[in-house]
């Protein structure tokens, strides 16, 4: 069998992503639907950011180490946002745009991989951002995503 690299490790390395995410946040920062959204979003947004989808990506751990970070703390982010509909479908094409302007890996199966888990992630953030309460337990893990299908229908926990 072959040794099949995470999407991390196909994608570069940390500096691919902080490079997409730096990049993709000077267009946010820009763009009339979204600016208002990350206006008061801390120095630390950015690398943040990189640092979560690298691990999630089968990166090093730096959001859940060096950042203090959790999956219930970036859930957490989007909670009170009231996020829409546009307002996401900007958020991917905005970074899809990006990936594609510094040449991020365009395959076929890592970009269908890297959508996936925009569309997955984003559109989970739009869930949680007309919530009040998180809803996840502070020691969740943190996803994972790879190169495989997805594991059937989201159905939300009862509460």
């Amino acid at each position: 069998m072959k040794n099949i690299p995470t999407l991390y490790e196909w994608a570069g390395d940390m500096q691919t992503f902080e490079l997409l995410f730096g990049r993709f946040y000077d267009k946010v920062l820009k763009d009339d639907l979204l600016a208002e959204v990350f206006e008061n979003m801390s120095p630390e947004h950015v690398s943040h950011v990189a640092h979560f989808v690298a691990e999630v990506f089968g990166g090093p751990k730096l959001y859940s180490s060096e950042d203090g970070g959790s999956h219930a703390q970036m859930v957490g982010h989007h909670i009170g946002k009231m996020l829409t509909e546009e307002k996401r479908q900007r958020w991917v094409y905005l970074l899809l745009q990006t990936a594609d302007e510094i040449g991020l890996k365009s395959d076929p199966e890592f970009r269908s991989a890297f959508v996936g888990y925009l569309e997955w992630g984003t559109r989970i953030a739009v869930i949680n951002s007309v919530i009040t309460e998180n809803p996840m337990n502070a020691g969740e893990p943190m996803p994972k995503w790879g190169w495989g299908e997805t594991g059937g229908p989201y159905i939300p926990s009862e509460q």
